[in-house]
Formats: C-alpha cells, sequence, structure tokens
C-alpha cells in the first residue's frame, strides 16, 4: 500500500511508468468522445519523454491518468508497480504531493506572494516543516537561477521568471516524475530554450512532457506523438 510515505520510501524499478490498454471516454453533448484508445507506454525512471500531437488529441488527458487527477475507464496506470486509478483517500493524496510534480504552461503563481513564498507554500502542503521548506526553497530557487529574484512578488517576474518559479514549486516536492503540459507554451523562444535546458538537467526524475515545441522534442531521450487518441512511436523500454 502506497499510504502517505515520502515518494523516497518508494522504491521504483527500471519501469517506472506503464499504462497498459489504457482508454478514457468524455461526455460531450448527446455523444461519447474518446480522448485516449488502448494506450500502451512505458517510460523508465530518469527517462525524459516528449509526447507531441495536434490540440485534443489526448495529451493532457494522458498526464492527468499518470498523475492521478483522472481515472481511465478501462486498462491500467501503473507506477512504480502501483495501481495509480486504485488509489484512494490518503493513498492518492500522498501520490499527488510527493511521487509527482506538475508544470502547466500558465506558472500559476500567486502574485502577491514571492517566489520564495509561492515556493515555501507548496512544500508546507507536502508536510514539509517550516524550517526545512524554506531551506529547500532557496535551495531550487537557486538552482534556477533566482537566487536573486526570491523576494520579488509573482506579479514583478517576467515571464521566464514566473515559469522558473513554477518549476521550482514541482521540484521542492522532490517529485519522482515531472509531468509538464506545454511549459514554454506562452514564452519567447529564447526563453523556452532556457527553461528546455533546465529540464534537461534534471537528474533522477522521469520526465514526461506534452508538447508542440520542436526543441523540447530534440532534447528528450524520446518523442513520441498522441493522434484521435491513439500513441505512435517508441513505446517500450528497452532494458
Amino acid at each position: 500500500m502506497l499510504g502517505c510515505c515520502s515518494s523516497r520510501s518508494i522504491v521504483l524499478p527500471i519501469e517506472v511508468v506503464r499504462l497498459d490498454g489504457v482508454t478514457r471516454h468524455f461526455a460531450q453533448g448527446q455523444g461519447i468522445v474518446t480522448a485516449l484508445r488502448q494506450v500502451d507506454l512505458e517510460v523508465a525512471d530518469g527517462e525524459c519523454i516528449a509526447i507531441t500531437g495536434p490540440s485534443g488529441s489526448g495529451k493532457t488527458t494522458l498526464l492527468g491518468l499518470i498523475g492521478g487527477i483522472d481515472r481511465p475507464d478501462s486498462g491500467q496506470v501503473l507506477v512504480a508497480g502501483h495501481d495509480v486509478g486504485q488509489l484512494k483517500g490518503a493513498a492518492l493524496e500522498a501520490y499527488r504531493l510527493r511521487v509527482v510534480g506538475f508544470v502547466f504552461q500558465n506558472s500559476g503563481l500567486l502574485p502577491l506572494m514571492s517566489a520564495l513564498e509561492n515556493v515555501v507554500l507548496t512544500a508546507a502542503l507536502c508536510g514539509v516543516e517550516p524550517g526545512e521548506a524554506r531551506e529547500r526553497a532557496h535551495e531550487v530557487l537557486a538552482q534556477l537561477g533566482l537566487a536573486g529574484r526570491v523576494d520579488h512578488r509573482g506579479y514583478e517576474l517576467s515571464g521566464g521568471e514566473r515559469q522558473r518559479v513554477a518549476l521550482a514549486r514541482a521540484l521542492v516536492k522532490r517529485p519522482r516524475i515531472l509531468l509538464a503540459d506545454e511549459p514554454t507554451g506562452q514564452l519567447d523562444s529564447s526563453t523556452a530554450v532556457e527553461i528546455i535546458d533546465l529540464v534537461r538537467q534534471l537528474q533522477g526524475i522521469t520526465v514526461i512532457v506534452v508538447t508542440h515545441d520542436a526543441a523540447l522534442v530534440e532534447v528528450a531521450d524520446r518523442s513520441l506523438q498522441l493522434e484521435d487518441g491513439v500513441l505512435h512511436g517508441n513505446r517500450r523500454v528497452t532494458p
């Protein structure tokens, strides 16, 4: 049972993420839309994969299933051998807070809080003690080149800086899996490259990113394509 344990107590196999025959339907008007169709996927521990595809192809749905914020209609989503679709209550909360980190196209910062306060708040919500939360926040913001901007409020930061703080909020949790949904979608090309480089330098974190950004695809270990809910590309982990 996953329970409320820290993600560090979970021993992850080489195959850290596995989807077997995952299908997800949504009601739309009087009909049914199939967002994902019998999706199979394996992602190795520490691997960075990029998933591309047109809008509405199921990319965000796929991330939501892996992140435990949605459940498949059929098939299994396995992370470290745990069936995410079966997690409930405290176990599901622990998974969302401590095993996975999220970065979205919109940074979602609290604009009146400083960069440091935004990151500390995330750590606190994960149950980190106040002193350690501040220490972790300072550390990760410095790693992302924001040591000189920790006291600036969200509205005082540039778009690229806000996205770095969003990345810091995900990383302060010390997750084993980073799920990124169009993380460079609102950035200019030079800033996007900076964010891409930061993501690629992550050590010991499995990264799954959905994107239209060719530069981000270029630095990934593998790229896959979703079209009409069907996943194409190299899906299997090579031992």
